[in-house]
């Protein structure tokens, strides 16, 4: 019958979706807990440039709150 297709439905949605969460929480590991930031075109390029220069750490994704800008 129809539902006999189900649990292979089931596993080849669950081989498709590992590999994406297994790269999310690769990327929080070696991010300090944030996701992966790209820069896809030259303004988002200079935007990480702009936060690598001000975090002070030389890391784009060690954020500073605008009270801790001089």
């Amino acid at each position: 019958m129809w539902y006999e297709i189900l649990p292979g439905m089931a596993i080849m949605g669950l081989c498709l979706t590992i590999p994406g969460m297994a790269t999310i929480f690769m990327h929080r590991l070696s991010n300090d807990g944030k996701e992966k930031r790209i820069a896809r075109y030259p303004f988002e390029w200079t935007l990480l440039e702009r936060d690598r220069r001000l975090s002070g750490v030389n890391k784009h994704y060690v954020s500073k709150g605008l009270e801790n800008i001089n």
